[in-house]
C-alpha cells in the first residue's frame, strides 16, 4: 500500500488542540511509526495555517528519513485567519492558488515532494481544466506525487477526473456516519480504484450521549470480552472490514490511544457481528 493503512492526522497538533512544541512533535512522529502508523495527514488550514510549519520544523531535526513516511496536505479553503487577508470564507481552486498553495506546503514541511495533495472541498466554481493544469504543473516537476480531493461526491469526483486522474478521496465515515455505504460513494471508488480515506472514523460515539450512542455502547458492552479489545478498537474494525479498503484518520495526539487503535488492524469482525453494530447504530435490522 502506498499509505499505512491507518493515517495519522494531525489537525489537533499544534495551535487548533493539543499545542505541542518541537519535541513533542518529534516524539509523536516517531512515536506513530513504531505503530506502523507512516502516513500523516495535513491541511495548509490547520492551525490557522500555523501546523505545517510546526510540523516541519520536528521533521527536520528527527532524522527520519522522508522516505520512511507519507506526507499528505489538502488545500482550496481560505479562512478568515490574521495570517491571511481574506475578508470571507471561500474556496480557490485557481490554477495559480493550488500552485503555490502545494509550494508553501513544502517549504512549511521541510520536504521536497507531497506524496499526494487533495482539494480540500468541493467548490460551486471550480474549473476542471484549471485544476488538472496546476496538478499536472506540480507533477511534472516532482512536487506531489498524487492528487486527490477530500469530501467529493461521486458526481463532482467525475466531474474533476475528466481531466486528471483522482487517487483518493477523503471522506467522513464511521459507524455512526456511514451514508456513503448508501449513497453511491464507496461503491463509485471501488469501480474508480480511489482510495477511500476517512476522517472522524470514531464519529459521535464519545461525543453524544443519545438513544442511538446508547445502543451502541451497549452493542460493543457485549463484544468487548468476545474480541478482547476496546471499544473504540471495535468501531475502527467495523470500518477497517469494508470491502473498499477504507484508511481511517485518527486524530488522537495521545501515544497510549494510538498504540491501542494500531492494534485494530489485527481485528477481524464476524460478518454478523458486523451488522449487530450497524443494527444498533441505525435502531432497526436491515431491510
Amino acid at each position: 500500500m502506498k499509505y499505512s493503512r491507518l493515517i495519522a492526522g494531525t489537525m489537533t497538533w499544534g495551535v487548533w488542540g493539543k499545542q505541542l512544541h518541537k519535541n513533542q512533535f518529534i516524539d509523536l512522529i516517531q512515536h506513530c511509526i513504531e505503530q506502523n502508523i507512516t502516513t500523516f495527514d495535513h491541511a495548509d488550514i490547520y492551525g490557522s495555517y500555523t501546523t505545517e510549519a510546526d510540523f516541519g520544523l520536528a521533521f527536520a531535526e528527527s532524522g527520519i528519513q522522508r522516505d520512511h513516511i507519507q506526507l499528505i496536505s489538502k488545500c482550496g479553503i481560505q479562512l478568515l485567519s490574521n495570517n491571511r487577508p481574506n475578508i470571507v470564507k471561500h474556496y480557490d481552486y485557481s490554477k495559480g492558488y493550488i500552485i503555490q498553495s502545494a509550494e508553501d506546503s513544502l517549504k512549511h514541511l521541510k520536504t521536497n515532494y507531497l506524496d499526494v495533495l487533495l482539494l480540500h472541498r468541493p467548490s460551486p466554481l471550480m474549473k476542471p481544466d484549471e485544476i488538472a493544469e496546476a496538478v499536472s504543473n506540480l507533477k511534472k516537476r516532482g512536487l506531489i506525487k498524487d492528487f486527490g480531493v477530500s469530501n467529493f461526491t461521486p458526481s463532482q469526483v467525475e466531474l474533476v477526473s475528466k481531466t486528471i486522474d483522482v487517487s483518493i478521496n477523503q471522506i467522513e465515515f464511521s459507524l455512526t456516519q456511514h451514508t456513503a455505504m448508501h449513497n453511491g460513494s464507496l461503491d463509485h471508488m471501488g469501480n474508480k480504484n480511489i482510495t477511500p480515506m476517512a476522517w472522524s472514523p470514531l464519529g459521535h460515539v464519545f461525543r453524544e450521549d443519545t438513544e442511538q450512542t446508547q445502543r451502541i455502547h451497549k452493542q460493543l458492552d457485549e463484544l468487548l470480552d468476545k474480541y478482547n479489545v476496546t471499544k473504540d478498537q471495535l468501531l475502527l474494525a467495523w470500518i477497517l472490514k469494508h470491502p473498499s479498503g477504507i484508511h481511517p484518520v485518527i486524530g488522537t495526539t495521545t501515544k497510549q490511544r494510538i498504540s491501542n487503535v494500531a492494534k485494530a488492524i489485527h481485528i477481524d469482525l464476524e460478518l454478523e457481528d458486523w451488522f449487530k453494530l450497524l443494527e444498533a447504530c441505525q435502531g432497526y435490522e436491515v431491510p
